[in-house]
Formats: structure tokens, sequence, C-alpha cells
């Protein structure tokens, strides 16, 4: 799986993007939100607050409900606002 991290997420966690094989049970987007959270103190301060959070699969918004597979991008982003 390709993860992508943008804006202040980025900043936070440290680096751009990265592959991981998250395991086996890590099955929706809520699952990998929480299990990325354990992996140190800056994805625990990026995604202490999920709601902050958006998140899209192969370019695509999801909830947190939307299932995951190996072969995924998903990239995790503050929200957008325009001007």
């Amino acid at each position: 799986m390709k993860l992508l991290y943008f804006a202040w997420l980025r900043a936070r966690i440290g680096i751009a993007e990265e592959r991981i094989e998250p395991p086996a049970e890590i099955a929706t987007v809520a699952a990998l939100l929480d299990w990325l959270r354990g992996r140190g103190p800056g994805f625990a301060e990026a995604l202490k607050d999920a709601r902050v959070v958006r998140v899209a699969v192969n370019q695509e918004y999801v909830g947190w409900d939307h299932p995951l597979r190996p072969s995924d991008e998903v990239a995790l982003f503050p929200p957008v606002t325009g001007g």
C-alpha cells in the first residue's frame, strides 16, 4: 500500500510518502488511521483528531468505512478550502 501525506500532516509525520504492509486485519480507512497512530509520536500527533483528516483512496474521497486493498494508494490531507 502506498501512503501519501500532505501539508501539515507531512510536516508532523516527517515524510511525504511511503510504502507499507499493514497487518491483515487493517481492512478499512478507520482501522488504518488507528494503526498509523501507533507508529510513533509524529503519527500520533498528526492523526490525533481524525475529524480534520481527509482521505482519498486511489484519488477518490472516501469515508472511514471504505475497504482497503494492499494495492491501494491512500492520501491523507487536511481539509481544503477555497477563496
